[in-house]
């Protein structure tokens, strides 16, 4: 083993790649384009209309008058951006405010904005072909600015009206602000350029499609000192007046008006494009009221547990003692509380297969709440999901390929720095090495690769010499058996953080972020929430360590959620998701795990984070249980 300078090796900064002068645009054009331009970069270069007050707030006057909106009406913004129609609407009125957009960056900024400003809107990350929303629910949709004609097929917007005409009450109206495809058709620019601030400027190119019923643009935003940082294509369907009359006619909607040309007055008065010349069109829902549901059906929920008859290494004696049992019936009690559901209970491993065989046309859903794995072998967490994909039983939480991924500790740290979630510095010692480079500096920790629950790490772990870690990685050894990897980690002295996500990607909630105190432990002992604070009720970390809220700056914050809902998405989580994190010296965050199915127990994480966002435990309880069905629903999942 061999000690090295702490030095750090500068990653590798990731070029831009531009494809120089195209031919055809059409050809460079990804499909799911609406996917991937809708950042912080948009911000910027759209920032002349998108960003300027006083042209929301004349557009917010306009469409106010137009639909008549009244103190009480409910009002969704489809593909709502931002969200800065809803903010201004929500400063002007009582108004239930509801907004959708595919977009997660602008979704969270959206959020941001209005909690600051004190509004309260319902924003939602989500497809427009397919609305979170019940039947019958809204007074006014709108979809502003023009954000309408995105995707490939004209069979996808007319999925958007038929949405539109669903979640709309009877008599409720639509309003469509959308570009003038004729004027555009005719007179769009091929070729422009123009400054977007000091550093940045863009040059686009336009052309029609083969077709001639989209606008193809491309855009390259460069900066003045690094070059080239953007290279994307774009489309949007044109729509004459005539076209769009005959597809919302098409729909059943009534009443179709048109209320004029609307442009913008863009301070920068450069290129406009697709927002310089637009119409207004709104039209009418005429039908009868969705018959209502007399009674809510009963649900028959099975709550598949851990087997209390069988030994469980991670508990400290390896066994169920009466913590556990009072967690069990805590939670009992919890689900008790749940109106419209019927709740029985599996723990017995052994005759789990022909009970699940018995039940599987019988039950509407399972909660899977079994994280200690089959026959109570962590390893086989993903077991139980797997047996009840074979019965094609619906279940709550992530799928065995999601559990799998999230049990190694260095895959985990590969899926995210792919997809640019910051992590902390390490390296992996596998089973047949002895010897290793020390390429990070001291103080680290040395952890079990495989694992969850925070089993084999404790306060021991947390190294400041090479004699130490030695120490560390033979403890780790002997516990978990030499074939196993350990995870060499740079031990952060931030603090420690977790973000708390119920629901999934259609349709999610953030927790409060909550942090740990380590005011109270005792001087000395390295500040880690691990094995003794969380199983060892005589460790001086259980006795010490509380969850409070979090303290820390707005954008930090932000950053962490968004990277959470990244790898959210990107390792398919599923109904509820917990990921710590941790800060380095310099205040900037590091993912140290993801936890697919976190403990669910009434004084776990979770429940602290529902808490202070002002869930009850039953109640947490419950959003599991929704976020599944909504999920199911959705058709997000396959029964």
């Amino acid at each position: 083993m061999k000690k090295e300078s702490p030095k750090r090796q500068k990653p590798d900064v990731k070029e831009t790649k531009t494809l120089g002068p195209v031919t055809n645009l059409e050809h460079h054009l990804h499909a799911d384009w609406w996917k991937r331009i809708f950042n912080a970069m948009y911000l910027k270069t759209d920032a002349d209309v998108v960003e300027d007050t006083r042209i929301t707030e004349s557009e917010v006057s306009l469409f106010r008058e137009i639909l008549d909106i009244k103190d009480g009406d409910t009002v969704l913004d489809l593909a709502c951006g931002q969200g800065r129609h809803l903010i201004e609407l929500g400063q002007r009125g009582n108004y239930n405010l509801f907004g959708l957009d595919r977009s997660r960056y602008l979704i969270q900024r959206a959020k941001n904005v209005s909690k600051k400003k004190g509004i309260s809107i319902n924003f939602k990350e989500g497809d427009v072909r397919k609305l979170p929303y019940a039947t019958d629910t809204f007074d006014c949709v709108t979809i502003l600015g023009n954000s309408f004609g995105y995707f490939e097929t004209l069979d996808d917007d007319v999925k958007i009206l038929k949405e539109i005409f669903r979640v709309l009450k009877p008599g409720g109206k639509v309003l469509m602000d959308i570009a003038d495809g004729s004027y555009l058709r005719e007179g769009f620019t091929p070729r422009s350029w123009e400054w977007i601030d000091k550093k940045h400027f863009v040059c686009r190119e336009r052309s029609l499609a083969a077709d001639g019923e989209r606008l193809i643009s491309r855009e390259v935003i460069t900066h003045t000192e690094k070059g080239v940082i953007v290279d994307q294509f774009y489309a949007e369907r044109l729509y004459s007046k005539e076209q769009l009359t005959g597809l919302v006619e098409k729909v059943r909607f009534q009443e179709v008006t048109f209320h004029g040309n609307i442009g913008s007055d863009s301070l920068r008065n450069q290129d406009l494009g697709m927002m310089e010349r637009r119409f207004i069109l709104t039209a009418k829902v005429v039908k009868e009221w969705a018959p209502k549901k007399s009674k809510k059906e009963i649900k028959h929920v099975v709550v598949l547990m851990g087997d209390p008859s069988l030994s469980d290494i991670i508990k400290p004696d390896a066994v169920f003692d009466s913590d556990d049992f009072d967690t069990i019936n805590r939670l009992k009690v919890g689900l008790s509380k749940l109106p419209n559901y019927k709740f029985s209970y599996l723990n017995n491993h052994k005759t789990l297969v022909s009970d699940l065989q018995k039940i599987q046309d019988s039950v509407d859903l399972v909660f899977n709440l079994c994280d200690e794995g089959f026959n109570n072998d962590a390893v086989k967490e993903l077991h139980v999901p797997a047996l009840l994909e074979m019965f094609k039983v619906p279940y709550t939480g992530s799928n065995p390929q999601t559990l799998a991924y999230c049990y190694d500790k260095s895959l985990i740290r590969g899926i995210a720095t792919e997809i640019g979630v910051p992590v902390a510095d390490a390296f992996v010692i596998t089973a047949d090495e002895n010897l290793f480079e020390l390429n990070i500096p001291f103080p680290v920790i040395a952890k079990p690769n495989f694992g969850d629950s925070s089993f084999g790490i404790t306060q021991d772990n947390v190294a400041y010499t090479i004699e130490q870690l030695t120490d560390a990685i033979l403890r780790i050894r002997k516990q978990f058996g030499y074939s196993k990897p350990i995870l060499v980690e740079e031990f952060l002295t931030g603090a420690e953080l977790s973000v708390g996500i119920i629901g999934n990607i259609q349709n999610y909630t953030v927790l409060p972020i909550i942090e740990e105190d380590f005011s109270e432990l005792p001087e000395g002992l390295p500040k880690i929430c691990g094995y003794e604070a969380k199983w060892l009720t005589d460790s001086p970390y259980m006795k010490a360590l509380k969850s409070i809220p979090a303290s820390i700056p707005m954008s930090t914050e932000q950053e962490m959620v968004n990277h959470s809902l990244k790898l959210f998405e990107r390792l398919d989580c599923r109904d509820y998701c917990r990921f710590d994190w941790r800060l380095n010296s310099a205040g900037e965050p590091k993912i140290l795990e993801v936890n697919p199915n976190p403990g669910w127990c009434w004084d776990g994480h979770l429940a602290k984070m529902s808490a202070i966002g002002g869930l009850d435990y039953s109640q947490m309880l419950e959003a599991i249980l929704n976020a599944a069905e909504l999920r199911y629903s959705f058709g997000m999942t396959e029964k």
